[in-house]
């Protein structure tokens, strides 16, 4: 962990609907491609505005279709009937759940996977409803952990304890078979950081071997595919060895919102004093040690530093655990600038004396996992996304509202972000390929208003009522935010378009500070997640009996294909 001067702390899944695609920002409807097309109409004062998608150019056919008689010659205008249903209901939903209104929100995701369900078992695109359907209800899951509060801003920050924590001050036995293939292996393999294997090593090596072994090694090493690139880049970048990587998975396990009970925070457990140091600033709003670039940065150059201080990784590796100026006392007391002499005169704590091991262990161990009895482990996909200069402070929702994704998958994105709004000059994470939507519908909402203000994705079925209702506003505060819109437009709305939403500000939850949740932590809450639905259910049953009832579908079809 990183000490006083060192003390320590979405891939995203989306529906696979048609997402409207915006031409360049300052670009024409004319210069789009008719299918989806987007320009953005504004006042006078080139402030207010709505974004507006024109349809594809087959929507009126799809329309059409609905009349078409019931045969089989009309099967796949089921099809399209049930997937535009399925969407209808999904929007509204949204909406619904975007004005708190819960329940109505949770009947009309019902609502949207009974239209998949109730196609026939005989229609040609089954295999492909069936997989929307499992694409939607994952999706409902996400909104509906929203509803349970998972979307709102933290009370503080997940207490996460390190996966090293409760073995640091263990031994464990050595297996005397092993050190022959250790040594194979590692002679077998690159490393851009020196690979001792030795009692201390092996026997850490035979821990994450072992059945609670592999589980504390996997759960960080799954998790590490949605950082790997980013972090072997930078770690590249810097001109540090790849391998201490495992840094963060001893620190963290790669958990960005990771806290310790010393109060140092993130993936790579910077201490704010520390954090400074490196450029990451900790406020009230955003904490850029929760950054996982931006402290994947300051740690490889505070690593950097502990070895132009020590002239050794190993040295620099326990620096990073204790401090720099633990393993510098350590080398004056006994005059060994050499970690593994310094291990045995027991000059070191004994948590960083075991401290290194492990992380050795675990780089050996990555080289070739099959090779040491651990399953095959697919790492997370990489995160992708896009990124948004915000030039005024903007609600998560209003953001969320623009990229068509829960407001969830963007704090997934953005773990720095404390509250429930990003301040004025962040750059924010937005699902990949959302951001010349987003940034075009930012466009449209005045500075002044990002922070209350809402959009809406027209859907079948509204109206200016309609839409006034779901939000409980005036039809008529709904017309000012929009000018370049009247009354006349709303009564045949075309779906997919955005509409400004004047809605007042909601109060901002308490914020607890890091300190604080600490100080909690130190109370009884080591080792624990804090999980913010506070163990409530979190997919409604009947979501949940639709998925029951698809899985066992699709595993009868199976076993009659097998069958023939």
């Amino acid at each position: 962990m990183a000490l006083p001067v060192n003390i320590t702390f979405f891939a995203l899944s989306f529906i696979l609907l048609p997402v409207p695609v915006l031409p360049a920002v300052g670009g024409t409807a004319d210069q789009a491609p008719q299918s989806d097309a987007v320009t953005i109409e504004t006042a006078d004062n080139g402030s207010n505005g709505i974004v507006r998608q024109n349809p594809p150019r087959s929507s009126r056919d799809r329309r059409d279709s609905a009349t078409l008689p019931d045969d089989s010659s009309s099967l796949q205008s089921r099809v399209q009937r049930a997937l535009r249903e399925c969407d209808q209901h999904f929007q509204s939903g949204k909406t619904f759940l975007a004005n708190q209104q819960v329940s109505e929100a949770r009947h009309e995701f019902d609502l949207a996977v009974d239209a998949l369900m109730d196609v026939p078992d005989n229609l040609p695109d089954r295999a492909v409803l069936e997989r929307r359907a499992e694409e939607f209800i994952r999706e409902i899951h996400k909104y509906d952990l929203e509803s349970l509060g998972a979307g709102e801003s933290p009370e503080g920050l997940s207490f996460t304890q390190s996966p090293l924590d409760s073995i640091l001050d263990l031994t464990f036995p050595v297996d005397p078979k092993l050190k022959d293939k250790v040594l194979e292996s590692v002679r077998a393999s690159s490393s851009e950081l020196p690979l001792v294997v030795n009692d201390a090593v092996l026997s850490y090596i035979n821990y994450f071997s072992s059945p609670r072994g592999q589980k504390v090694f996997m759960f960080g090493w799954k998790r590490a595919g949605r950082y790997r690139p980013m972090i072997e880049r930078v770690l590249r970048e810097e001109g540090l060895p790849a391998e201490l990587i495992h840094l963060a998975q001893a620190e963290s396990g790669f958990m960005p919102r990771a806290l310790s009970n010393k109060a140092c925070a993130g993936m790579w457990q910077f201490s704010r004093f520390t954090g400074s140091m490196y450029g990451l600033n900790a406020g009230v709003d955003k904490d850029d040690r929760l950054d996982p670039e931006k402290a994947t940065r300051a740690a490889a150059r505070h690593l950097h530093d502990l070895y132009r201080q020590t002239g050794d990784w190993y040295l620099a590796m326990a620096g990073y655990d204790c401090g720099p100026l633990c393993p510098e006392r350590a080398v004056q007391r006994t005059g060994y600038a050499d970690f593994w002499e310094l291990y045995r005169r027991n000059a070191l704590p004994k948590e960083t004396r075991n401290y290194v091991p492990a992380i050795l262990a675990m780089a050996i161990i990555a080289k070739d996992p099959s090779a040491y009895g651990l399953p095959a482990i697919e790492q997370d996909p990489e995160l992708s996304f896009d990124s948004v200069h915000l030039t005024a402070p903007t609600s998560l929702a209003l953001l969320a509202d623009a990229a068509d994704a829960p407001v969830s998958d963007l704090r997934d994105l953005n773990p720095s972000i404390l509250k429930n709004a990003a301040p004025p000059g962040s750059d924010v994470r937005v699902p990949k390929g959302r951001g010349p939507v987003v940034l075009t519908a930012l466009e449209a909402v005045p500075d002044a208003k990002r922070l209350s203000w809402r959009l809406h994705r027209v859907s079948s079925g509204d109206s200016l009522p309609v839409i006034a209702r779901r939000f409980g506003i005036q039809p008529a505060s709904i017309l000012s935010a929009n000018p370049a819109l009247d009354a006349l437009w709303f009564e045949q709305p075309r779906e997919g378009e955005f509409v400004l939403i004047p809605a007042a500000p909601r109060p901002e939850p308490i914020h607890k500070s890091v300190r604080a949740a600490a100080g909690q932590r130190k109370q009884g809450a080591r080792g624990s997640a804090v999980a913010h639905a506070g163990g409530k259910p979190t997919l409604h049953s009947r979501t949940a009996s639709h998925a029951v009832q698809l899985a066992s579908a699709t595993h009868a079809k199976a076993r009659r294909t097998s069958n023939r």
